[in-house]
């Protein structure tokens, strides 16, 4: 199942790329793509994921790297 959202005060492609590589780790996520010139997350993981559990746990590692960062559900 892939997944797109936006991603609030991105500042730096640095933290981008950090982000990607935590993000890419956590277990659900088959893989991940962080985009700084379009604050853009993709994201590609098994059918049925629990995506709000996924979310919060993606967001505790975006904010280890960039504080302020918020991933945008719409």
């Amino acid at each position: 199942m892939r997944k797109s959202y936006a991603l609030e005060d991105l500042d730096c492609a640095n933290c981008a790329a950090k982000m990607e590589a935590a993000i890419n780790k956590l277990p659900e996520v088959e893989k991940a793509t962080v985009s700084f010139m379009t604050s853009r997350m993709s994201l590609v993981v098994p059918e049925g994921t629990d995506m709000t559990a996924l979310l919060e746990k993606i967001q505790k590692e975006i904010s280890k790297v960039e504080p302020d960062c918020r991933v945008v559900v719409r």
